[in-house]
């Protein structure tokens, strides 16, 4: 059976506590989980980052905020088990060779973040190496990589597809913060390349994008991959 790793985004499974999809998620995530082995790794999304400016108000420093919003990831974590149910492993992997034990269960294996200063795409990228995945999924609330961030610049082009140098090139440079919602960190992207597992970036605001990718092979979003290798499991 194929492993696909999905970075879920905080920004769309958890936006707030009160505008949550997680049902949605739920419901999609149960009806991929029978065509082949999943693992989540959940963000922090708005609430992470409301509870990493208050730290900083109070004198935090940036580690201790990033520890704050680990934690964060890891309820939204809990909360996207809760309603999996027993479709899902009952705990929250906090490290990559918990995550390997869970998924011997045969369950939906999910996880937050895990270091400081690395984003929950980072851990994904590892994951999915540690696990020998055959896709990774990005599920985040644009509709794949752009040459400028579209909610800022009217003039942003959507790439179809990247090398995982080209991939490199653009992430570059991207500010570190606690709470830093970039595309992709630089480790991510360096994890990426040296691994060669594909990565496919996507919306992740309609969960039926998620499906429709890995089962029908249809999507919207932006593949990194080597040239002339395959970015969906057959």
């Amino acid at each position: 059976m194929k492993k696909i790793v999905i970075s879920l985004g905080g920004s769309v499974l958890v936006p707030s506590l009160e505008s949550n999809n997680i049902d949605r998620y739920v419901s999609v995530l149960k009806k991929i989980s029978g065509k082949c082995r999943i693992f989540v790794v959940v963000g922090g999304g708005g609430e992470a980052r409301r509870y990493i400016g208050v730290a900083r108000s109070l004198g935090a420093g940036e580690a201790a905020a990033d520890e704050l919003g680990i934690m964060v990831t890891r309820l939204n974590a809990r909360l996207l088990i809760a309603g999996l149910g027993d479709a899902a492993y009952p705990r929250v992997a906090e490290n990559y060779t918990e995550a390997q034990e869970f998924a011997e269960a045969g369950k939906i294996v999910v996880m937050g973040g895990i270091t400081p200063a690395q984003t929950t795409d980072a851990v994904s990228a590892v994951l999915a190496e540690s696990v020998g995945a055959d896709l990774l999924i990005n599920a985040t609330s644009v509709n794949g990589i752009y040459s400028a961030d579209p909610k800022k610049d009217a003039g942003a082009v959507r790439h179809e597809r990247l090398t995982p140098l080209e991939l490199l090139e653009i992430i570059t440079g991207s500010r570190m913060d606690a709470g830093a919602n970039t595309v992709l960190d630089i480790v991510a992207g360096k994890v990426i390349e040296r691994s060669g597992i594909p990565l496919l970036v996507l919306d992740g605001r309609d969960p039926e994008n998620l499906y429709r990718a890995i089962v029908e092979g249809a999507f919207v979003g932006t593949v990194v991959c080597e040239e002339g290798s395959t970015p969906l499991p057959s």
